[in-house]
Order: structure tokens, then C-alpha cells, then sequence
């Protein structure tokens, strides 16, 4: 049976991290947690389950993920947040592939759990990822806050049944403050990519984002949950590309002011000699 490592990144996730390590016990030849300085009790929490603890000052998702898979053992890796877990097909069907690990790369479904209930429909479900890698052959990537698994080559990724269960959003007022916080995020990883806002996007994408996931992919069918996640999505993208909006105002308001600067100067010399 081929050694497997299973690597969580925390910060404050004493309400979610005994979950995540109880889900993964069975298949884990060591887990590893790499914290951010919680001040709660996440890290006596995630000791007591048997974790190896490291930590390091909050790098972004992407470089503490890529951080956290580098202080692993064993070349393969199964990489978690804190608040999701395991369901019970998808950790037999992790410890049945451990036999021989013959894939470099493997994929399985996220189902997220809002307000009680599991959400299958919609934007939110199957949310494809890959969790199971070989970290010689895959790194974190993407922008921040949206990190994904990036294969250096062109390598076949084979799909696990079972879902990983992701435990996020235990109140509506969660999900609100989130999108708040990852709007920011996003807005400026985008500019720092060199991306751009406009009107037409503030406008179009949102609609978008909620014809597309209450409609085309069926979110109606979670009934009222269906709604809030549909209309709390929208309100996300339009927060993200209004932010991107401001931030690119903010920097040419800077740069017109810098440039304005020298020609002030000049003329106020100017009238010193006159």
C-alpha cells in the first residue's frame, strides 16, 4: 500500500478541524497542519488528534497550500480546508486507490453544506476538485481566493465517487460576510493580474452568475436555499468587479496626482523668479 500524507491549513478552526481529521484517519499515513498563529484552539485540537503542527504567518492560500505540501513525507498528497471532511464512499475510495496510486492525479465532487442541508444543484455542486496529487508533478495556482491544483504536463486525472463535504456556511449572515471578504480578495488579485473592471461587466456578470446557476444548472431545485445561494452569488460577482472598479479609480486618481505634481511645482517656481 503506497504512503499518503494529508496536509490542512488553519487559522481559528476549532469548530471544524477535529471533523477534518477524523475524516481522514483511516487513510492517512500522517497529517499535517500548517497554522497561521490561531488564537483559539485549533492547534491543541488538532495535536490531541494526532497532526504534526507547524507554523508560519498567513501567506495567501496559494503560497501557504504550496507551503504546506512541501513539509509532507510522502510524494503523494491529499489536501484539505479545515471545514471540509470526508464522506464515507469517497475515504473508501481513497484507501482502496492507496493499493497502487496509479494515477498521478485524481479529482472528486465538493458538496457544501448551507444552513443545515447539503446543497446538490446549482453553482455550488459537483465544484470538480483535485485533492489527490503527486506534488512532484502538481502545485497550487490560480488566483487568490479561487487556488486550484495545476499539473506540470499533461497527465490523465482520474475521478473519485463520494464528495468531499465542505461545512462553511452555518447561517446566511456567514455566507454574506464571506462573499464580502473573498470579493476583496479576488478584486485585488484581478488587478494585480492586470485585469479590469467596467460597467458592462458590473452588470452583465452578476445577471449571469444568477440566470446560470439558478436556471441552467437547476438551483431552483434546493428550493429557498436555491434562491439565497443564487441571489448571495450575483451580489458576490458584482462586489468583486465593483472593488476591481475602484481599485483601478483609485490608482489612476494616484497617478494623475503624481503627474500633476512636477507641472505644480513648475509653475510656482516660476512665479518665485518673476
Amino acid at each position: 500500500m503506497q504512503p499518503l500524507s494529508v496536509v490542512i491549513i488553519t487559522y481559528n478552526e476549532e469548530q471544524n478541524i477535529a471533523r477534518c481529521i477524523d475524516s481522514v484517519k483511516s487513510l492517512a499515513d500522517e497529517i499535517i497542519v500548517l497554522d497561521s498563529y490561531s488564537t483559539d484552539n485549533t492547534v491543541e485540537i488538532a495535536r490531541s488528534k494526532g497532526a504534526v503542527i507547524h507554523l508560519e504567518k498567513f501567506r495567501g492560500y496559494i503560497g501557504q497550500k504550496n507551503m504546506a505540501i512541501q513539509l509532507a513525507s510522502h510524494n503523494y498528497i491529499l489536501s484539505l480546508d479545515a471545514d471540509e471532511a470526508l464522506d464515507v464512499d469517497l475515504a473508501d475510495a481513497i484507501l482502496n486507490e492507496k493499493n497502487s496510486l496509479a494515477h498521478r492525479a485524481y479529482s472528486m465532487n465538493r458538496c457544501t453544506n448551507y444552513c443545515g442541508r447539503y446543497i446538490r444543484h446549482g453553482l455550488w455542486y459537483p465544484d470538480r476538485k483535485i485533492r489527490l496529487f503527486d506534488r512532484r508533478i502538481a502545485k497550487w495556482g490560480g488566483l487568490n481566493p479561487h487556488d486550484k491544483i495545476q499539473l506540470e504536463g499533461e497527465f490523465p486525472i482520474h475521478h473519485l465517487p463520494g464528495d468531499i463535504l465542505h461545512y462553511s456556511f452555518n447561517t446566511v449572515e456567514d455566507l454574506v460576510w464571506q462573499n464580502n471578504r473573498l470579493s476583496s480578495i479576488a478584486a485585488t488579485s484581478l488587478y494585480n493580474n492586470g485585469s479590469r473592471s467596467s460597467w458592462f461587466k458590473m452588470l452583465v456578470r452578476p445577471a449571469w452568475a444568477f440566470i446560470n446557476g439558478y436556471f441552467f444548472r437547476r438551483g431552483f431545485l434546493d428550493g429557498a436555499d436555491g434562491v439565497s445561494i443564487a441571489v448571495n452569488t450575483s451580489h458576490q460577482v458584482f462586489l468583486k468587479y465593483s472593488k476591481l472598479h475602484r481599485l483601478q479609480k483609485a490608482k489612476l486618481q494616484t497617478k494623475t496626482t503624481l503627474l500633476a505634481k512636477p507641472v505644480l511645482t513648475e509653475h510656482k517656481s516660476l512665479a518665485s523668479d518673476g
